[in-house]
């Protein structure tokens, strides 16, 4: 009984096609040519969307700000709050996540931890820190008036003097409360990470600000309200008015900013950021602003509208 066997193919039909390493550096570089293209656009479109969103954040603090104002006649000491900790049973002592505190805006006003947390940052929602003041105002006092702080409808060298300024600077201190003397009895205070506008961390290691976190949000920042010379809060006619302890402050206060999205200069031992607007200052009277983020790191919450 003969068998029928598959007729053989023809050698031609058993030549596999491949690509030729001319065709595959073509494929190459027409790949690479579309990522150098398509990469920076999608980069800036999320780095556009994240500033979308933090501006927005921040114009709802500030709408929650106000109604606090309305119900208790001034601004809340924090933003998201200070550290909570368990002070009975088995967690004692152990920090209270974000998500379960209680705070003056949260979660009454603000709904979402999200609101203070800008969009860069991620951090575990019970990451905690302490923080130093910004750096002080470089400009010579005398040399550079900010506002007409004594009333007399001139601004002149005699608004801006060494009480009016702010009191601390990143090398000094970390942040306690202003009414009491530093030690024991008066620890650093302690911030959520994930409020990154009560406090925030430089992105760079830059000199003596390498990776620091530092103090956005403050009720007063000056001499005269901080403890120096006569006392906690007995202010001065020559004290700035634009700290959001006193009773009225003007629109033109700083209540935080946000200071993640900075370029800093290329090169150099103490890098500083660019003279450009990446930074988002908040101002009382008006919406959240891109502002340029070598006035912010400069001048901190002396920066005008």
């Amino acid at each position: 009984m003969s068998q029928d066997y598959p007729a053989a193919e023809p050698t031609y039909m058993k030549r596999q096609h491949a690509f030729t390493l001319v065709e595959l550096l073509a494929v190459i570089a027409i790949i690479a040519l579309l990522s150098a293209i398509i990469f920076p656009v999608f980069a800036r479109a999320r780095d556009n969307a994240n500033r979308s969103g933090d501006i927005s954040s921040l114009n709802e603090l500030r709408t929650s700000l106000q109604l606090y104002r309305q119900d208790f006649g001034g601004y809340p000491p924090s933003l998201l709050g200070y550290v909570d900790r368990y002070t009975t049973g088995p967690q004692s002592g152990q920090v209270i996540p974000a998500e379960q505190i209680t705070s003056a805006l949260y979660p009454k006003r603000v709904r979402s931890l999200e609101t203070f947390r800008p969009r860069p940052v991620r951090v575990p929602q019970n990451a905690i820190t302490s923080a130093v003041w910004p750096e002080a105002d470089p400009r010579a006092v005398g040399s550079a008036p900010i506002v007409d702080t004594d009333g007399n409808n001139q601004v002149t060298s005699a608004d801006d003097i060494a009480g009016a300024r702010q009191a601390y600077t990143n090398t000094d201190t970390v942040t306690r409360n202003p009414g009491l003397p530093a030690g024991p009895g008066n620890p650093a205070a302690e911030y959520y990470q994930i409020s990154g506008y009560d406090v925030a961390q430089n992105p760079k290691s830059i000199g003596n600000r390498a990776n620091q976190w530092e103090l956005r949000y403050a009720l007063f920042w000056t001499n005269f309200s901080i403890g120096q010379g006569a006392g906690f809060g007995a202010g001065s006619a020559f004290d700035d008015p634009r700290q959001l302890g006193y009773n009225d402050p003007p629109e033109s206060t700083v209540i935080t900013w946000n200071s993640y999205y900075r370029d800093f200069e290329p090169s150099g031992v103490n890098r500083v950021p660019q003279r450009i607007n990446r930074d988002i200052v908040l101002f009382l009277g008006g919406a959240a602003r891109p502002y340029d983020s070598r006035k912010v790191w400069d001048y901190a919450w002396r920066v005008m509208p």
